[in-house]
């Protein structure tokens, strides 16, 4: 995962201080207060932050939503020995996993405004200091029904899961995001796979109860790192911030050693944004108020069916089935379909970047340098749809595969569509995924135990891979003509430009360039 410091643009640019005078030399001047206010807000707004601490960043808030994942997952090959210790049968033993998947999709609309108002270090501090607890609780529970009410909050606990798209947004700018986003999304997904190549030889060794302390384990780890390296990335003082993302160029990713204090400030415990007032309706209204437009909708259908078919329904059906059919054992459970799920999910991220890249730039060319509309995106998502129903024939690595790849498709079509509501439209598909999930996992071993499980996963191949994709392949077609005939949303997202907005940094970008004509750089 490569992000390129693009700033430095092969040197072309003066440092800020020179740039600063060549705007003006006078400080009371107009260009020279925009200049000052742009060049103060490159030592406090991540957008200026330097390249590392960046990476950092990504890294702190990806291997939180990976963790989300490890927690929901990770007790999931040892679920014989768990049933056996509270007398239930495994079927029942699956439903607190299936607790915690319903709980991953509702917790990010409490998160999400929340962050918004208070910050993101404050919500992720306090959600992963919840998973450490949830998950001690969840190891020390005397019965079935502790472990159940102990998985409710661990269910509330990945925060990051949505906040890692609003942390890329804070942090990168517009060229960067796409392989921020792609590094987010490999370790976000592949939490959940990696979590049965852990549980299953604790599960085996140890005993049921530390997978849970395992996963308290790296909670706690977890806790110390963003407590001491995981900066305030909400920044949202002003219009001035468009300013500096126009600005960009030759001044904007500056060393914060400069400015030791300004780092500092960044890591107090609470933060404010007088901006943002919160009301009962922020909290779930504007995800709902997104999942009226089909090209939100239909994707988040699409990726929730195919997800739940292709990655939740082998962690809640393995253990029974391989337990009783091939008399395995949580080691042999959780490294049998844990790597399958790592490896093709790891190689479905690769090739989904590569082809949506290729896929983009032959767009390009072909339109003669003019941005293509999103819906170019969509041609990747025949990968997904050929390899994931290849679960039906107990191919795991495939449809993990495939699923990757769909779920590459789908947040990066619908983002790109509505890029001014992206926190919205990542809830939507967040919610929609894990619920389908949860529905998945709560009926499927009782439907495989009823009408066997090939027909059981028939069902779900033809229920992701004909019904849900039906509606793909009229986005495909009139997804462009939907979207301008409904028109932008208004009223659904603080990232949304005010009236005036886009002139004033429009004037400041044409300052710039006009300074650089003047310099000789353009």
């Amino acid at each position: 995962m490569a992000i390129e410091d693009s700033s430095e643009d092969n040197g072309r640019h003066e440092p800020p201080e020179q740039s600063s005078k060549a705007i003006s030399h006078h400080p009371e001047s107009k260009e020279g207060k925009q200049n000052a206010a742009v060049h103060e807000l490159t030592y406090t707004d991540p957008l200026s932050w330097p390249l590392p601490l960046k990476i950092s960043v990504l890294i702190q808030v990806s291997l939180l939503s990976a963790l989300g994942g490890l927690n929901t997952a990770i007790i999931n090959p040892a679920y014989v020995p768990l049933a056996k210790e509270f007398g239930i049968s495994s079927t029942t033993a699956s439903y607190q996993t299936t607790v915690c998947i319903a709980l991953n999709g509702i917790g990010p609309f409490i998160w999400v405004p929340l962050s918004n108002k208070f910050g993101r270090r404050p919500i992720l501090l306090g959600t992963t200091l919840l998973g450490f607890a949830s998950a001690l609780g969840s190891a020390y529970s005397r019965n079935f029904g502790q472990l159940l009410l102990a998985r409710v909050f661990n269910g509330f606990f990945p925060a990051a899961f949505s906040l890692g798209a609003s942390v890329v947004v804070d942090v990168f700018f517009l060229e960067q995001r796409g392989r921020a986003m792609g590094g987010f999304t490999v370790l976000s997904v592949n939490g959940s796979h990696i979590a049965p190549l852990v549980g299953g030889p604790l599960g085996q060794f140890l005993g049921w109860r530390w997978c849970f302390k395992f996963a308290a384990i790296c909670n706690g780890v977890m806790l110390l790192v963003v407590f001491f390296g995981f900066p305030e990335t909400l920044h949202v003082p002003s219009s001035k911030r468009e300013d500096l993302q126009g600005q960009r160029e030759g001044e904007a990713e500056h060393d914060l050693k400069s400015k030791p204090k300004s780092y500092a400030k960044q890591l107090k415990l609470y933060s404010h944004n007088p901006s943002v007032h919160l009301r009962w309706n922020q909290f779930v209204l504007p995800s709902l108020k997104m999942a009226r437009y089909p090209s939100i909708l239909f994707p988040a259908l699409y990726f929730g069916t195919q997800y739940g078919f292709a990655s939740i329904l082998p962690a809640v059906t393995v253990a029974p089935i391989f337990s009783e059919v091939y008399d395995w054992n949580p080691l042999e459970i959780g490294l049998g379909y844990g790597a399958a799920l790592t490896i093709g999910g790891s190689l479905g991220e690769l090739a989904a970047g590569m082809v949506l890249d290729a896929i983009v730039k032959r767009e390009i060319k072909k339109r003669k340098g003019k941005a293509p509309p999103p819906e170019v995106r969509l041609k990747a998502i025949w990968t997904g749809e050929i390899f994931v129903p290849a679960l039906y024939l107990e191919w795991a690595s495939l449809a993990a595969f495939g699923v990757q790849t769909i779920a590459t498709c789908c947040y990066t079509y619908s983002t790109d569509a509505y890029k001014d509501q992206s926190n919205e439209v990542a809830q939507v598909l967040n919610f929609v995924r894990q619920e389908f999930g949860m529905t998945f996992a709560f009926y499927a071993v009782n439907l495989c135990n009823r009408i066997g499980y090939h027909f059981t996963f028939l069902t779900f191949a033809l229920l992701g891979s004909v019904a849900a994709f039906a509606p793909m392949v009229v986005l495909m077609l009139k997804g462009r003509e939907i979207r301008e005939r409904m028109g932008e949303p208004r009223g659904v997202s603080r990232l949304e430009k005010r009236e005036g907005e886009g002139e004033e940094v429009e004037r400041m970008g044409e300052k710039k360039v006009e300074v650089e004509v003047e310099r000789g750089d353009v």
